[in-house]
This record gives structure tokens, sequence and C-alpha cells, in this order.
């Protein structure tokens, strides 16, 4: 299923992938991603196999431009796939659903909408009812500590602040999977952690199943149950690493022996598959 792998790596294969998938919210087969233009073709992602259970939170590492961004946003709806299926719930993707929510980089707040409003918009288009809403607005605003912030315009945030209420307006329309494409690059260290650790307590307390794109290997690391690694393009998945630590997860346990040792591993991991051979 998978190629290169490590110790910790565990290549299902037969009746063992068929009782993963059977238990799956999300998997892809055969997924393929070629970029055609008038010249040439340009294959980016090549035939992977991915099935993610719910609940997980698992982060896709690889070098830069193998392809970990366009799979997120296959998987989202946002870029159409070449070859191959992906499945949530038994339903094949073909396009964008609210069964999606997705954070980027880039903050996408809407700028003339308050913080309240940008994360009550998506209630808005569903037609919630506003007493339901009110509810749901309040829960997230509690939940990301911007209670006071409610009437702020994007503004008047921080980075930080943003990608919360991003991370908020996302969660409130209930998706079944939260797709985040490397939502804290653009942040100082200190912010980065604090929203590093803000994401841990709210995948805790929301059970969603969360995909996370990063280029952080200590970011996944921390972060995740499970961390997929990408070859260099085309891109393919090259180890699949169960995250054997602490299920309550502070700042302070990047500094174990298990966290490094982790983080080190998949370093090296990364640095056999950089010639993609």
């Amino acid at each position: 299923m998978l190629g290169k792998k490590s110790t910790r790596t565990e290549i299902c294969s037969g009746s063992q992938i068929e009782a993963r998938v059977a238990n799956s919210r999300i998997f892809g087969r055969n997924v393929t991603k070629v970029y055609k233009s008038r010249k040439k073709e340009t294959l980016a992602i090549d035939h992977v196999d991915f099935d993610i259970l719910e609940n997980e939170f698992v982060s896709i590492v690889g070098p830069s431009g193998c392809g970990k961004s366009t799979l997120l946003k296959m998987i989202g709806g946002l870029d159409d796939i070449s070859e191959g299926a992906i499945i949530l719930d038994d339903q094949v993707l073909k396009g964008p659903g609210a069964d999606r929510g997705m954070v980027f980089q880039t903050y996408t707040l809407f700028p003339w909408m308050s913080v309240e409003e940008n994360i009550r918009y998506g209630l808005k288009e569903k037609k919630c009812p506003k007493d339901k809403a009110d509810v749901i607005v309040n829960k997230y605003l509690d939940l990301i500590g911007l209670s006071q912030f409610r009437k702020a315009l994007p503004k008047e945030l921080s980075g930080g602040m943003k990608q919360r209420v991003a991370i908020a307006r996302a969660l409130a329309n209930s998706p079944e999977v939260l797709l985040m494409d490397e939502p804290f690059g653009a942040l100082d260290p200190q912010t980065k952690a604090n929203m590093q650790l803000l994401t841990r307590k709210i995948w805790q307390k929301e059970k969603t199943t969360v995909i996370f794109v990063t280029h952080d290997i200590e970011e996944a690391v921390y972060l995740s149950t499970r961390i997929l690694v990408m070859s260099q393009r085309p891109g393919r998945f090259i180890a699949d690493i169960p995250v054997f630590l602490p299920y309550e997860r502070d700042l302070e346990l990047k500094d174990t022996q298990e966290f490094i040792a982790l983080r080190k591993e998949i370093t090296g991991i990364l640095h056999q598959g950089g010639d993609n051979s």
C-alpha cells in the first residue's frame, strides 16, 4: 500500500485494508493529479491510497512542492482528481460540500463582517434558525476565547486571532472532516505554539476528523494521532506513522525524549525519501 517505511510504520494489506476501510470516515484509492498544459503533462500526485478513521487527527508532511496542498484541495473538492476516487461516508466526492470545512494559511475571513458575523455566515447560508445559530456562535466564541471581540472586524485582530475565527467558522457548520492547509505557517513562533495548543484542545473537545497539511514536523508530531509522509514530486506516501504520545498534551511535551525521537524518525524518513527512489 505504501513504499518505504520506518520501524514504526505498519503497512496493511488484504483483509487488514478491508477492515480499516470498513471503519474509515474518508479514504482515497489511486488518487492521481496530472497538470496539463499545451506543451507537457506534469504528474503531481501518483496513485496514492489513504484511509482516515473517524475522529483521527492525521497530518500530511513532505518536501515543498510534493503535492500536500494539492491533495488536500482534492479532498475539499477545490481541485479536480485526474484519476481515482475519494470517498467520504460511502459517497464519492465530486466537488465542495458542507461536509468538509477548510482552514487555509491565508486569512479568508470576510473583511466587512464582524467576528460574530463571520462565524455565523455558514449557518445563515444553511438557513439555521436564529436562536439555534446564536447558541452555536456563542459556543465557538467561547471555545476560541474571543467572546469579547465578537463585534470586532478582521482588521482589528492579530493573525492568531483571525485564524481562531477561521477555525470557529469552519467548525460551526459541523463538518464531517476539517481540512487545514498550513494554517499557522505565517504566524510568529509564540503565536504558532499557542495556536497548536488551542487546536489540539478544540479537537479533543469536538472529536472532529482532521486532516492537517504542514511542512513543520514538530507541529505534526505535537498535533497528530497519525502522520502520513509524502515523497518528492510526484507525491507518493512513503510512510504511515502512528503517534504514540499522551492524549492530553501541553507544550512541554516537545522537550520529552519520546517526542524528540519521533521527530527525528520522521526527519530521517524524509531525508531517505528525498531522492524519491
